[in-house]
């Protein structure tokens, strides 16, 4: 009998970066369910305790590049390993101290470890599977954040009830510990391919198409989490659903999402700008048809799943098209990707803003996320387009040799 892994099946290291980012990735969704404890605990207000999930956001955003930067020329698994235990390490800080200067640092450091691991991740996981797969794996690997919408964030926000705010985030660092463990025992060390040279990554992130890239990565993000964050208060405000459906509902995005990272996936390597087109129109579809039937439950809901599937089919192809893109240098493109999704969740509340701030009601964040995806099309058809044209000059450049 063989030992030999079925050639469909993805190496177990890619299963463990994704079960290594739902451990941390857990830790991002459980704090928006404990933020009422927090402020009750340090006798801050709730604004200030919501300056929690902001300084974590801000160590995503800025921290990804320079610490790719920084970490170039370390093996990636060494890499892996040191910055799942300065996450484990500084969410430890932040539960054992009653400052919040100190607690509200922890998590900007969290957010600059779970940047670089994010990373790093999804680079070291096409390095575990033919070039074939790598839309598939980096899916994969994305879709430990899925799972920690769903059951991480929930389970431990159920933990917390019990034990405290801080217990949750205790189990967020005992599952962190145990990734890093079997990272450092398990994950093999894969190869880079080339010399490692910061000048190669530099020079690569002046690619024009990146950027296009990383514009379908912001505006697609913005446009599905514009209307999921604002989810409760428009099915409770507008859909009258009962206020304890709403959790449920909630999860029925999740469950979409994971749908999508599985779906897009399998697409996406062999057609890249089908699973970015499809999501973007899935998009604005679901928005346009939730901005309509707001009021009718019956529809709202499976509208709720449609948005997780179409919002999350775009994932495994911008990651596809990034590191197709940086073939030769993907780190540091890697790592801005990482920045771009989460500076797209981080516009949703000025988008919003706005909007409420000129007197619309909550369904305008449907609106906002239809326009979003809209302009998301657009940009895949640019990227689209300037693609063609380089396969095409790379075709005439060869002839003439």
């Amino acid at each position: 009998m063989s030992l030999h892994v079925t050639p469909r099946r993805l190496p177990f290291g890619v299963y463990l970066l994704a079960f290594s980012l739902f451990a941390m990735g857990s830790a991002e969704f459980l704090l928006a369910g404990v933020l009422p404890a927090i402020a009750d605990d340090l006798r801050i207000t709730l604004s200030s305790a919501g300056a929690l999930i902001s300084a974590f956001a801000v160590g995503v955003v800025v921290g990804g590049p320079p610490l790719a930067i920084m970490t170039l020329r370390w093996p990636r698994r060494t890499t892996l390993v040191v910055t799942q235990v300065l996450f484990a390490v500084s969410v430890a800080v932040g539960l054992l101290t009653d400052s919040y200067p100190v607690l509200l640092t922890s998590r900007f450091v969290c957010g600059l470890a779970y940047a670089g691991f994010w990373a790093v991740a999804a680079v070291t996981a096409i390095g575990l599977v033919p070039s074939d797969r790598t839309a598939r794996a980096s899916g994969v690997v994305v879709s430990g954040l899925s799972l920690a919408m769903i059951a991480g964030g929930p389970a431990g926000a159920l933990i917390s009830y019990f034990t405290g705010w801080r217990g949750g985030f205790w189990g967020v660092i005992a599952l962190t510990v145990a990734g890093a463990v079997l990272t450092l025992l398990v994950l093999p060390v894969t190869a880079t391919g080339t010399e490692p040279s910061v000048r190669r990554e530099l020079r690569t992130m002046g690619r024009p198409r990146l950027w296009v890239v990383y514009a379908v990565t912001i505006l697609s993000t913005a446009a599905y989490m514009v209307s999921f964050n604002y989810l409760a208060a428009f099915l409770t405000e507008v859909t009258r659903v009962p206020g304890v459906w709403v959790p449920a509902i909630l999860a029925l995005f999740g469950v979409g999402a994971f749908a999508g990272l599985s779906f897009g996936g399998r697409i996406a390597d062999r057609r890249p700008s089908h699973a970015l087109l499809l999501g973007a129109a899935g998009i604005l579809v679901s928005s346009v048809l939730l901005a309509v039937l707001a009021r009718h439950a019956f529809a709202v809901i499976p509208l709720v799943l449609l948005l997780g599937i179409a919002g999350f089919v775009l994932n495994p192809a911008i990651y596809g098209r990034v590191f197709t893109i940086a073939s030769e240098a993907p780190t540091l493109a890697g790592a801005t990707t990482v920045s771009a999704f989460q500076l797209g969740i981080s516009l949703v509340p000025a988008f919003a803003g706005i909007a409420f701030d000129a007197g619309a009601g909550v369904v305008s964040v449907a609106w906002i996320g239809a326009g979003l995806a809209a302009a998301t099309a657009l940009a895949v058809l640019l990227d689209r387009r300037l693609s063609r044209r380089d396969r095409i000059g790379a075709g005439e450049a060869s002839l003439t040799r």
